[in-house]
């Protein structure tokens, strides 16, 4: 599970999870529960034919206000059931059933990757702005580290500052996705 935590923000958690729910088409079975403080958003799109062909995707988001902060959690499908599916569709097949699991990992990516574009900029908004970590934690998951740490102790989150490969700006945020100048990816 992939966590994030955004220090001094408090998210408006009805608000976030009804925009998530947007990324998620009819075809989707989405359901919202709460447990404790956390809210936890669950979609999934599945059918005997999608979890044959490997085309299957479910997401889990969790949202837990934080006393100091926000914090996210996006859990996603394990990709190995799409890796076991391309297997026996390769024996079958000959290869031509191949592309259907790499198509259902691709969709379970990008839905991964649309669900942090909201949640970022939900955050974004709500703070007004950037969001940068606490001096001396991780801007993963909000743990202390000592200083001139390059890794997180608690997460193993890259703690340096990066620069984007696409227009060079220096990233404020090392646990950042995308370039807070051009906008674009900063992994390829």
């Amino acid at each position: 599970m992939d966590s994030r935590y955004y220090p001094g923000v408090e998210a408006d958690v009805s608000r976030l999870v009804a925009e998530l729910r947007s990324i998620f088409d009819q075809d989707y079975e989405v359901q919202t529960m709460h447990v404790s403080s956390t809210t936890v958003v669950q979609a999934r799109k599945s059918s005997t034919l999608r979890d044959l062909t490997g085309l299957s995707a479910a997401l889990t988001i969790k949202v837990t206000p934080e006393v100091s902060g926000t914090r996210v959690e996006i859990g996603m499908q394990k990709w190995f059931d799409k890796a076991a599916v391309a297997a026996v569709a390769l024996l079958l097949s000959a290869g031509l059933l191949m592309a259907l699991p790499a198509l259902g990992a691709y969709w379970q990516y990008k839905l991964t990757e649309d669900a942090w574009k909201i949640i970022e900029d939900h955050i974004a908004r709500q703070a007004g702005g950037y969001v940068p970590p606490l001096p001396g934690r991780c801007g993963t998951c909000g743990a202390a580290n000592i200083a001139g740490s390059d890794f997180c102790s608690s997460c193993g989150a890259n703690l340096n500052i990066s620069s984007c490969p696409s227009c060079g700006a220096a990233q404020k945020e090392p646990s950042a996705r995308f370039c807070n100048r051009c906008g674009k990816p900063l992994t390829s």
